[in-house]
């Protein structure tokens, strides 16, 4: 992902719209907060996606903002005729550091595995929730209200570190 990817207007209205097929349904069925889990998924790996200079999952979170800003500019334009907007303010919600790496790399291994087991609607929750948060991660807004979570990840991956170290298994 570059630096200078940023969302656009359309590519947050395409944001929203797809969180807002997927909570919806869940709000009207009775909260079950076990419904969100694919969702949620998603929307996790797709967040610390934006954290990830580079690699993969960098890329595809610098992929997820271009086609969600050319389709949402392109949806925005064709329905309401508005065009343009421009794109809004960047966030940025940080750096990994190795052992936050580490940890993102397990929660990737995690999530490809459930994946992997889960049914055809959880695996269209699961990716919309990816596009959610690789794309609402790049606003100033999202990134600010999530600015915990990279010295989180790199918390914990020291932190396993430091105990596998002490225990002499490293």
């Amino acid at each position: 992902m570059t630096t200078s990817t940023s969302l656009s207007l359309g590519g947050l209205a395409l944001s929203l719209a797809v969180a807002y097929a997927n909570l919806w349904p869940w709000w009207k069925a009775g909260h079950d907060l076990k419904k969100l889990i694919p969702f949620g998924q998603g929307f996790s790996l797709g967040a610390v996606s934006t954290i990830c200079a580079g690699g993969l999952l960098g890329w595809l979170a610098g992929c997820s903002a271009g086609v969600g800003n050319g389709t949402g500019d392109k949806v925005l334009g064709g329905v309401t005729g508005a065009k343009g907007g421009g794109a809004l303010a960047r966030g940025d919600l940080g750096h990994l550091a190795p052992e936050g790496g580490a940890v993102v790399l397990l929660m990737t291994v995690g999530v490809v595995i459930a994946w992997k087991s889960a049914g055809k609607h959880d695996k269209k929750r699961m990716f919309g929730g990816a596009f959610v948060g690789s794309t609402l991660c790049l606003t100033a807004g999202a990134a600010n209200l999530l600015g915990f979570l990279p010295d989180a990840i790199n918390a914990a991956g020291q932190q396993g570190r430091a105990i596998l170290e002490g225990a002499g298994i490293l």
